[in-house]
């Protein structure tokens, strides 16, 4: 594993991966604490979707890719399975932490919220967006053997979802339901449905992969 760690976390990536929350909380205003989870909600996403694109594509450009090819799809399976967890716990531990850094603009806390609330239901929110997206782009650069593929094509996708007419034709199943919730009244959770949509879709095209790595790989 401690492998795996220095493959897919090089020191490049955790830079840009830093200064991306540390950037958008001082170009993103916030007026109130309700709306730091929709603010981060949409731009991790961008993140884990250049963060895991070359997942398993970067053998290729390491010219490591015939020596690969040689082992068991069940074999190169766990390592994209092992590389990809690592990433989705390292953008999910940066998703929690980067929450904080809004406090600086000092937000208010909506009458009848809580702080420890809100928080509270980013957690699910912004973890389904991170496998979602994660998982999206790393399963097109592998389909494609070209990781700007499966980042085009996942940035076309948060386009449209990212967008009025994804909202309107989605609605509570859309994945970005809970940047789009109704931040007066009560609290809404209908929101869950868009994320546990994504968290579905994850899961079917992890179930993929074997076949996708035995056609493509």
């Amino acid at each position: 594993m401690k492998q795996e760690i220095k493959i897919v976390l090089p020191a490049y990536k955790i830079f840009y991966s830093l200064f991306f929350p540390v950037v958008l909380c001082l170009i993103r205003g916030v007026a109130r604490a309700d709306e730091i989870g929709g603010a981060l909600d949409s731009n991790m996403a961008l993140l884990s979707l250049v963060f895991c694109a070359e997942t398993w594509v970067m053998e290729r450009s390491g010219r490591r890719w015939e020596i690969f090819t040689l082992y068991p799809v069940k074999n190169r399976t766990k390592t994209v399975l092992r590389r990809l967890a690592v990433q989705l716990c390292y953008l999910c531990a940066l998703s929690y932490v980067g929450y904080f850094f809004y406090y600086w603009q000092k937000p208010a806390v909506p009458l009848g919220k809580t702080a420890a609330g809100l928080y509270g239901s980013y957690i699910p929110a912004i973890t389904a967006t991170v496998i979602f997206f994660g998982v999206l782009s790393m399963t097109l650069s592998n389909l494609f053997q070209n990781q700007w593929a499966g980042i085009g094509g996942s940035f076309l996708l948060w386009l449209t979802l990212y967008s009025t007419s994804g909202d309107k034709v989605l609605g509570r199943f859309n994945i970005f339901a809970y940047a789009f919730r109704e931040l007066d009244g009560p609290e809404d959770f209908s929101w869950l449905w868009g994320k546990a949509a994504g968290i579905l879709i994850a899961v079917f095209l992890l179930v993929w992969l074997p076949h996708i790595l035995k056609k493509r790989g």
